[in-house]
C-alpha cells in the first residue's frame, strides 16, 4: 500500500531569536523598533507576532518575520498547500471550497497565483542546478482551444522537469534554440531522446552524445521485422533473426555486422518511380540501424545514462493527466507554469 507524505513549511507564531544580518548593509547589530500582532491565513495559526528592528549601522528599519511567514497575507504553508491541491487534481473553485470547510478563506484567483508562484519557484531552483544527462521529448496538450506542441526537458537522475518550451520537436532549429542555453548553463553532455531524426541533427550541432530510447527502437524495429517476416523471400529470413538477436545483445561490433549483412543483399534496388519491395525495406533497416548503433548503447559504458527515456515519459504523463482535467490552458504563461507544477508532482 502506497503512502504519500506531503512536506509543508512549518509556521511559527513568533520568531525564534533575532535577525542575523541587516538586509541593506549586512550589519549584525540591531535595536528592536516595535512590533505588532498580525492576522494571517493558515490552517493552524491565526495570528503571529512580527517585530521591527533598526540597524545600528545604517539606521534602516525592517520587519523580522517568524518561520513560515513573510509579507504575504497567506502563510508559506497555505500557499504550497493550495499549489499541491491543484497538482492533485482539484480545480481552483474546489480549492476555495475545501479550504472554506476548514475556515480558511482563499479566493480561486489567490489559488491560481499560488500555483503560478510555485511553478516560478521551481523554475528558479532548477535554473542553475547542474544536469549532465537530460531527457527530451515532445508532447501535445490542449491550450486556448487547440492541441499545442511543447518540448519537455527532464533531469533523468531526479525525474524532475528542468525546462518546458513552447516548441515543436519536429522543428530542429527551434529545438536547437531551446536546448543550446540549457547545455551552456547546466553543463549537459548527454541527451536521452526517442529516435526522431531531428534530435540527432541537433545533438551533432551542439556536440552532444545521444542515447536513443531502447523502448522506441525495439518497438518500431519489432513491427518492421514482423511485417517483413510475412513478405520477405525465404532466402533472407535468416537476416531477420540475426537483426533481432543483435538488437537484444547490443554488442560493440553490432554496427559492423549490420553493415556486412547490408552488403550481402545483392538484389538491385527498385526504380524511384516503383514501389519499395520487402528487400528494399530490409536494406534500409540494416543501414539505418548500423548508422545509429553507437546511439543505442551509450548506457552500456556510462552508468548514469538510462537505456530508456521513461523518466521523461512519466513527467509528460503527469502533465497530460492534469491538462485534461483543467479543460485546456488559456495563456502561454499559464500553460508553461501549469505543466511545470504538474510535471514536478508533489515534491
Amino acid at each position: 500500500m502506497s503512502i504519500v507524505v506531503l512536506k509543508l513549511p512549518d509556521v511559527k507564531s513568533e520568531a525564534e531569536g533575532r535577525p542575523q544580518r541587516c538586509p541593506s548593509c549586512q550589519g549584525n547589530t540591531f535595536q528592536r523598533w516595535g512590533g505588532r500582532l498580525r492576522k494571517i491565513r493558515d490552517p493552524q495559526v491565526g495570528y503571529v507576532m512580527v517585530y521591527r528592528y533598526r540597524c545600528c549601522g545604517c539606521r534602516h528599519t525592517f520587519r523580522h518575520y517568524p518561520e513560515g511567514v513573510d509579507a504575504a497575507q497567506q502563510s508559506q504553508r497555505l500557499r504550497k498547500l493550495a499549489a499541491l491541491m491543484w497538482v492533485m487534481g482539484l480545480s481552483y473553485r474546489g480549492i476555495e471550497a475545501l479550504l472554506a470547510a476548514f475556515r480558511v478563506g482563499m479566493g480561486r484567483m489567490s489559488a491560481w497565483r499560488d500555483e503560478q508562484a510555485w511553478a516560478e519557484q521551481l523554475r528558479k531552483q532548477r535554473r542553475w542546478k547542474p544536469v549532465r544527462v537530460l531527457g527530451l521529448d515532445g508532447a501535445y496538450v490542449r491550450a486556448w482551444g487547440e492541441m499545442r506542441p511543447v518540448l519537455v526537458a527532464v533531469d533523468v537522475g531526479e525525474g524532475q522537469p528542468v525546462a518546458i518550451g513552447y516548441v515543436d520537436e519536429h522543428n530542429p532549429d527551434a529545438v536547437r534554440r531551446f536546448l543550446e542555453p540549457l547545455v551552456q548553463r547546466l553543463g549537459v553532455s548527454v541527451i536521452v531522446t526517442d529516435d526522431l531524426v531531428h534530435y540527432k541533427t541537433v545533438a551533432g550541432k551542439l556536440d552532444l552524445e545521444q542515447q536513443i530510447c531502447q523502448f522506441h527502437v525495439r518497438r518500431w524495429v519489432g513491427r518492421t521485422l514482423k511485417e517483413l517476416h510475412t513478405r520477405l523471400p525465404t532466402r533472407w529470413q535468416g537476416i531477420l533473426e540475426e537483426v533481432k538477436q543483435l538488437l537484444h545483445d547490443l554488442p560493440i561490433e553490432g554496427s559492423r555486422r549490420l553493415f556486412e549483412l547490408w552488403k550481402q543483399i545483392d538484389v538491385p534496388r527498385s526504380a524511384r518511380d516503383e514501389p519499395r519491395t520487402p528487400v528494399d525495406q530490409l536494406r534500409d533497416l540494416l543501414i539505418r540501424l548500423s548508422e545509429h548503433w553507437d546511439s543505442y548503447r551509450i548506457f552500456d559504458w556510462q552508468p548514469d545514462v538510462p537505456w530508456t527515456n521513461n523518466a521523461t515519459e512519466q513527467v509528460i504523463g503527469r502533465m497530460k493527466v492534469r491538462s485534461r482535467t483543467v479543460r485546456g490552458y488559456k495563456t502561454r504563461s499559464g500553460l508553461l507554469a501549469g505543466l511545470m507544477a504538474a510535471g514536478s508532482g508533489m515534491c
